[in-house]
């Protein structure tokens, strides 16, 4: 089995996000970048796949710049076979990653691909779901538990009501939620042999997608500083001010 994993070029979950000046969007500048956490699970899990013996090779591929070759060097680092880099210095909203990734399906032929269910930038979780619906292949969203059968995959989803396992059929995507598992540290000397990895670039006219946005930011603001709390001598002043204050019972 062939595994593709698509890894995003994110700003560091630790990072306090700034605002530009004219709110035109997130201040880039001097930040630190790293992958998108929801797609480390998804390569994590591939890699747990392959050392249980069921897939012989992990293709990570990502859509971005330049840089984004880190975050694919992450993921060879940690156990990805090579990785495919189609770059672009624009924002590529996710239809676009969608219609790329099937462009790339096309060429690998791989048998699962695997995702986080969203990226932390955008948090538009629709990545997966358009990609299986281009490819016309089963999917199992928000994944708590990945199982190999016979040729299909059983795949345990997080839903309000609880859990749901469902049974799909090869090829199919999955995408990853939080509680998938718990990626591994790339340690020295896979971070030294993930430089010899093979490690192809490309462009995006390479693929004759049309990425154009079809979206416009009008305009990126914080939310409003939460106002400090105020404290209440007993239960029945807390009871007015609910009622009397804010209205909530």
């Amino acid at each position: 089995m062939k595994i593709l994993v698509p890894v995003k070029r994110v700003i560091d979950y630790n990072v306090k996000v700034r605002v530009k000046s004219d709110e035109t969007g997130v201040d880039l500048a001097n930040v630190k970048m790293s992958m998108n956490p929801f797609d480390e699970i998804a390569v994590e899990e591939a890699i747990r796949l392959k050392e249980a013996g069921n897939a012989e090779e992990i293709v990570a591929v990502s859509i971005g710049p330049e840089k984004a070759q880190d975050q694919i060097r992450q993921a060879l680092a940690m156990g990805a076979d090579r990785g495919i880099l189609i770059k672009t210095d624009e924002t590529v909203e996710p239809l676009g990653v969608a219609k790329l990734l099937q462009k790339v399906v096309d060429e690998e032929k791989p048998d699962l691909v695997i995702l986080g269910k969203q990226a932390i930038d955008d948090d538009s979780n629709q990545t997966g779901q358009m990609l299986a619906a281009l490819l016309g292949w089963p999917q199992g969203t928000f994944a708590s538990e990945v199982e190999k059968g016979d040729g299909s995959l059983n795949v345990t989803r997080e839903i309000d009501g609880g859990l749901q396992t469902i049974k799909i059929n090869l090829p199919a995507v999955v995408t990853t939620d939080l509680r998938l598992n718990e990626p591994r540290y790339a340690s020295l000397p896979n971070i030294m042999k993930a430089k010899k990895k093979p490690l192809d670039v490309k462009d995006v006219a390479d693929y004759g997608v049309d990425v154009a946005p079809r979206l416009e930011v009008v305009k990126v603001t914080e939310p409003p500083k939460r106002e400090a709390g105020v404290k209440v001598e007993s239960v029945a002043d807390l009871v007015e001010k609910l009622k009397n204050e804010a209205g909530v019972i």
